[in-house]
């Protein structure tokens, strides 16, 4: 067993969260993963109504007595404002052990979020954001490198580097993500100060994953460089599988198309019903070059012990090494 500063901050017995992971962070992945021993979380842009996260939260609570995550995403709109309010509402009176914010700055929410018990883990893709985050409160932060699946900093510094700057010069405990699947990638992000690791990829090539088998065996079959960069026109980029419809994106931001025409390629609702029915060409799809290092896709407790277990195992043998 990893003891760290996050298993002893939330309760768990594995230095492992669970990404936010959108469209695919349900009650059923998130229990798995908390059940496992580390920290599922489950994604409020699934359920658009409070009453909806409610039954979600709830549901997850049926499935697991482990501690879990909510993960809210920030958009800066003023409705969109309103119901995140409403969101955070909803977690708190659930009682729920850890709400991650991510996206754009979560400064309107933070007095909100610091007058409840709920632990506060805030996701940036810079040091900068990171320290802001813990200036105004949040408990831990999961800093995010380029090779993270979604979103990644433009500024294109790697979890290598971001890891182990944060971890110098944060207070607060440093979460690693972008590029971690497996016991070496742990043990690796342990080694640069951080108290864990946030995983998406390696748990969307899951059994409790409810995204379609195809995308799952896309990943296994894929290599770290069959990811691609999209949406940077429209200042939203995002790292996504170099599929179809990646490459249309493309092509229709190389000849100066707007958000109208782009959505036509990149709507969340196109990915999703690809997600459904299996159309691995046919919408977005947010993977990171992790996928590098998959290479199946068992059960959620498989993937946790089997991370354990090597990350023991490269302990064992970094303990071995003799000074000269």
């Amino acid at each position: 067993m990893l003891k760290t500063r996050m298993t002893e901050l939330f309760g768990i017995e594995r230095p492992i969260m669970q990404g936010g992971m959108q469209h695919l962070g349900t009650p059923e992945l998130a229990a798995a993963v908390s059940n496992a021993g580390g920290l599922g979380t489950i994604n409020v842009t699934i359920y658009p109504t409070p009453e909806e996260l409610r039954a979600a939260i709830r549901r997850t609570r049926e499935l697991t007595d482990k501690p879990f995550c909510v993960n809210v995403s920030i958009i800066p709109s003023l409705s969109l404002g309103e119901a995140t309010y409403k969101q955070l509402e909803v977690i708190f009176e659930e009682n729920v052990k850890v709400v991650e914010t991510a996206g754009a700055s979560p400064a309107a929410f933070a007095d909100t979020i610091k007058k409840s018990s709920v632990i506060w883990n805030h996701k940036a893709a810079s040091v900068k954001h990171a320290k802001k985050a813990e200036d105004l409160g949040a408990d831990i932060v999961t800093i995010a490198g380029f090779e993270v699946a979604g979103h990644p900093s433009p500024d294109g510094v790697g979890t290598m580097v971001l890891a182990n700057k944060a971890s110098r010069e944060l207070s607060v405990p440093v979460l690693a993500a972008g590029g971690i699947a497996d016991g070496r990638g742990l043990v690796a992000a342990l080694s640069l100060g951080a108290a864990g690791v946030t995983m998406g990829t390696r748990f969307v090539a899951s059994r409790e994953c409810v995204i379609h088998s195809n995308h799952k065996e896309w990943i296994v079959k894929a290599a770290e460089n069959d990811t691609t960069l999209c949406q940077k026109t429209i200042r939203n980029m995002v790292r996504v599988a170099n599929n179809s419809a990646a490459k249309k994106c493309l092509e229709l931001e190389a000849r100066g198309a707007g958000l109208e025409e782009l959505m036509t390629v990149i709507a969340g609702k196109i990915g999703k019903t690809c997600f459904e029915n299996g159309d691995v060409e046919g919408g977005m799809f947010a993977i990171g070059p992790a996928a590098g290092l998959i290479h199946n896709a068992p059960s959620v407790r498989e993937i946790m012990d089997g991370i354990m277990a090597e990350a023991e195992a490269v302990l064992a043998r970094v303990n071995g090494y003799k000074s000269r």
